[in-house]
């Protein structure tokens, strides 16, 4: 069998005498990660996770979904989360073309009931979701960074051995029925299976950090994440509970690649491109070294194998904008430990279990991913600056940005007819639509930036 280990060589020798044995490795400690293994511990399986890093550590990605709720209650942290958590019964987004904003909010969706989600410092986030991992008796080691996993023949058993090294140089190996690799955007397995994608559909890079000093709103407003569209991109605004802000831009390669200056200061000009956004941020004081990153989208050919499956963003990633990843990232997990969960107990039924899990997998981001390729052409800015709700659809949309897109909300009728009238103001504006259609184009045909670029 092939090795997926850095220096790709092949497994020659028996399993070493010190592999630990587990039912179940995950490489990863986030969200994903940590919601896999508090799942499989309570379904009573044996689980292993590494996390290459120590909690608390910073991660972006701050704003949830309503549906993270009910999941929160299940895994035990539901009062944790609402301890470090900033209220946020909706999300506003800003048009300079149309010189003003309008605010959804989450109540107005099909389920009334999924009224509000949090913000949350994801340092803080990861952490009480991890440690709850350990408090349910997963094996939990940080600073342990996988770099090699080989699938063993079935004539040995299967499964996969895993290796790992510490930080202090020393190295660990197990062997595990299933890996389930929950590494992020490192997307440890599907780089080295060659199943990692670029989408091509979709290019784009990000660059941000955290403010204190920022203008709130008030009262029930004050936790709405804002969305700013731009002439390059779109802005996220979202208030934090201890006071600071993160602030980001999601751009095109193209205005990235063409920055002359240290990114603290490329942002601070970027932001003033887009004087709604500056006016709140006037007397802001960046408080974290600006950060960016590019190949920011991207998906897998595959979810899964024999004896592995990838969850969140190690499977794949689009755009923030809908604040879609932790909610993707964690449902997925929870769909991961009932496929394996039946894949251990009712073998007989993995292949269907595994298929399941497979569609849920490619549902997530089929859904999200039709609005976010156009939520920054005229005809979508229109439509979300002057919602109907026309059988129903704005009640569809919000169900959408709430995260409601698995449950039992009849909300695919109404979503195909917003789609008809997408298309159908695209069309009565023909001549704009193909304008934004042509820079689109050369928008996502820009070359990719390969690496991530830190600040300099």
């Amino acid at each position: 069998m092939p090795s997926l280990s850095e220096d790709s060589r092949s497994l020659k020798s028996a399993i070493p005498a010190a592999a630990s044995d587990t039912t179940v490795l995950i490489i990863g400690g986030g969200p994903a990660g940590s919601t896999a293994a508090i799942l499989l511990r309570q379904q009573g399986h044996q689980v292993t996770l590494l996390e290459k890093d120590h909690h608390p550590r910073f991660h972006i990605g701050e704003s949830l979904l309503p549906a993270n709720l009910e999941l929160f209650e299940r895994l035990g942290v539901a009062e944790r989360i609402r301890a470090i958590g900033m209220p946020k019964w909706g999300a506003e987004f800003i048009s300079p073309w149309h010189g003003r904003g309008e605010t959804f909010e989450f109540s107005e969706s099909w389920d009334h009931t999924h009224s509000y989600a949090y913000q949350v410092r994801r340092s803080e986030f990861d952490e009480i979701l991890i440690r709850r991992a350990a408090e349910v008796g997963a094996e939990v080691i940080e600073n342990c960074c996988v770099n090699q996993v080989d699938f063993l023949p079935a004539a040995d058993g299967g499964g996969a051995l895993i290796r790992a090294r510490s930080d202090d140089g020393s190295m660990r190996s197990w062997r595990a029925r299933f890996v389930l690799d929950a590494s992020g955007r490192d997307t440890f397995l599907a780089s080295r299976l060659g199943t990692k994608q670029r989408n091509r559909r979709h290019n784009s890079a990000a660059l941000y950090g955290h403010y204190t000093g920022a203008e709130r709103y008030e009262g029930k407003r004050a936790g709405n994440i804002s969305l700013y569209w731009f002439d390059h991109g779109w802005f996220w605004f979202i208030p934090l509970a201890d006071g600071a802000t993160s602030v980001g831009a999601v751009v095109w390669p193209y205005y990235l690649k063409r920055r002359s200056s240290d990114l603290n200061a490329f942002l601070s000009d970027t932001i003033a491109l887009c004087p709604p956004l500056a006016n709140r941020l006037k007397n802001a004081t960046l408080v974290t070294a600006v950060e960016a990153t590019g190949n920011y989208s991207y998906e897998s050919d595959r979810s899964h194998g024999d004896c592995y499956l990838l969850l969140g963003d190690a499977y794949a990633f689009i755009d923030p904008v809908f604040s879609s990843g932790v909610w993707l990232a964690m449902h997925s997990a929870e769909a991961g430990t009932e496929a394996i969960d039946t894949c251990l107990r009712q073998p007989e039924r993995a292949a269907a279990a595994l298929k399941k899990f497979d569609r849920t997998m490619r549902h997530g981001p089929r859904v999200f991913s039709w609005f976010i390729y156009r939520v920054t052409t005229p005809a979508m800015r229109d439509m979300f600056m002057n919602p109907r709700n026309i059988l129903r659809v704005k009640e569809a949309l919000l169900s959408v940005l709430a995260g409601d897109i698995y449950g039992n909300a009849p909300i695919w009728t109404s979503l195909r007819f917003f789609k008809g009238l997408y298309y159908t103001f695209s069309l009565l504006n023909l001549p704009r639509s193909l304008r934004a259609a042509r820079q689109r184009r050369r928008n996502i045909q820009t070359e990719p930036l390969k690496v991530p670029v830190h600040n300099q």
